[in-house]
C-alpha cells in the first residue's frame, strides 16, 4: 500500500490523537493506539514563482497575452477562463463565476483593476502548462507573481487578499510573507545604512 503524503499523514494522525483523546475523557476506551506515533516531517518548499520584471521579459508566444494577465490581475485559472467580454468594463475585471460555476468560495467573487490586454483563455490548461513549463512554473504560480507584485507595491495584505479572492487572510500572509534573497541583501544594506546614519 502507497503510504500518505506527509502533510496528509499529519493531519490524519492529529484526528485519530482528537478522537482518541475524547473517547479517554469520556471513559469510552482505556487507552489511545494513536499516543506515541509521529508522522514524517513535513518539510514545507518554498514554491517557485517569477517576479513581474523576470516574467516580462520571457517570451511565451501566441499565450503572452493570457500569461501576463494571470500574472497582473491575479485570477485563478477556472476564473480566467471562464471570462467573457463584458466581465471586462469600467476599467475593471468582474469575477463572478468559473469554469465549474460558482467561483471558489464567496470570497472568490471580486473585481479586480485592469491593467493590462483581455485576450481569451485557451478551452484547456494544456497549452499554457507546456510554455510555462520551461521556466519551472505553472498557472498557479502567475498568482504567486501577482501578490508579490502587490506586495513589493505595498499594497496592504487585506487589500490584496481581496484582490486575489482569498477567504482566509493567513493564505494571503503566507504569500505575502515569501522573501526573495535580494531583499534580504535590500535588507542588508537599509540596516548598514540607518547604523551609518546615527
Amino acid at each position: 500500500m502507497k503510504p500518505l503524503p506527509p502533510q496528509t499523514a499529519a493531519t490524519t494522525l492529529a484526528i485519530v490523537k482528537t478522537l482518541y483523546r475524547e473517547a479517554l475523557a469520556q471513559g469510552a476506551v482505556d487507552h489511545s493506539p494513536a499516543h506515541g506515533i509521529r508522522t514524517a516531517t513535513i518539510i514545507v518548499k518554498p514554491r517557485r514563482f517569477l517576479t513581474w520584471e523576470e516574467l516580462d521579459q520571457k517570451c511565451f508566444g501566441k499565450y503572452t497575452t493570457q500569461i501576463k494577465f494571470l500574472a497582473l490581475h491575479g485570477l485563478r485559472w477556472s476564473e480566467a477562463v471562464a471570462l467573457k467580454e463584458d466581465d471586462i468594463r469600467d476599467g475593471r475585471v468582474y469575477i463572478n463565476k468559473s469554469i465549474h460555476g460558482e467561483t471558489k468560495s464567496r470570497a472568490g467573487v471580486r473585481t479586480v483593476p485592469l491593467v493590462s490586454t483581455f485576450k481569451k483563455f485557451p478551452a484547456t490548461r494544456r497549452p499554457l502548462r507546456r510554455v510555462l513549463a520551461p521556466y519551472g512554473i505553472t498557472i498557479h504560480s502567475l498568482r504567486h507573481t501577482y501578490a508579490y507584485l502587490l506586495k513589493t507595491q505595498g499594497v496592504h495584505v487585506t487589500t490584496a487578499q481581496r484582490l486575489l479572492g482569498h477567504s482566509d487572510p493567513k493564505v494571503t500572509l503566507a504569500i505575502y510573507t515569501q522573501v526573495l534573497d535580494s531583499e534580504i541583501d535590500d535588507t542588508g544594506e537599509l540596516l548598514r545604512a540607518f547604523i551609518g546614519n546615527k
